[in-house]
């Protein structure tokens, strides 16, 4: 799942978002950094490129991008609020070591709801938490034994 725009100045004004400076630097850290950044690492990642740059700009940035169908939020915890700029149907896997996000395929509009008759589902995710195979492998280095998910 890798998503590639081809100029990313031309996506912003296809979605009636004025390409700015700014803009365009979060948009094209967003595409080649798809690791579901949080504010602090969009901007921690950014200010040494743009001295000027506020974390105000990049969540408002981010709000715009979100307004514009361009991103999706991911809340796998509650208190870490991540940014997806792969916005088709897919799932997440969130290392409980590491705390890296992983994408996966599933289709979620299978997933059985008989008993939300009358409802009006206006979003689907599906998030697991499980141990990444990089940090299983330090794990079991370490001599700890674990079971594999």
């Amino acid at each position: 799942m890798k998503l590639i725009f081809e100029n990313p100045s031309t996506e912003l004004l296809n979605r009636n978002i004025r390409p700015s400076h700014q803009r365009i630097k979060v948009l094209e850290y967003l595409i080649k950094n798809q690791c579901h950044p949080t504010v602090d690492q969009v901007f921690r990642d950014l200010q040494s490129e743009i001295p000027t740059l506020s974390k105000s700009t990049i969540y408002n940035t981010l709000y715009l991008f979100l307004e514009a169908g361009l991103i999706r939020v991911i809340t796998i915890e509650d208190n870490e609020t991540r940014y997806d700029i792969i916005t088709e149907t897919h799932g997440h896997f969130k290392c409980q070591k590491c705390g890296a996000i992983f994408d996966f395929d599933i289709d979620i509009d299978s997933l059985a709801t008989g008993n939300m008759i009358g409802f009006k589902v206006i979003e689907k995710n599906v998030y697991f938490k499980v141990i990444c195979p990089k940090c299983l492998i330090n794990i079991n280095h370490n001599g700890r034994k674990e079971n594999n998910l």
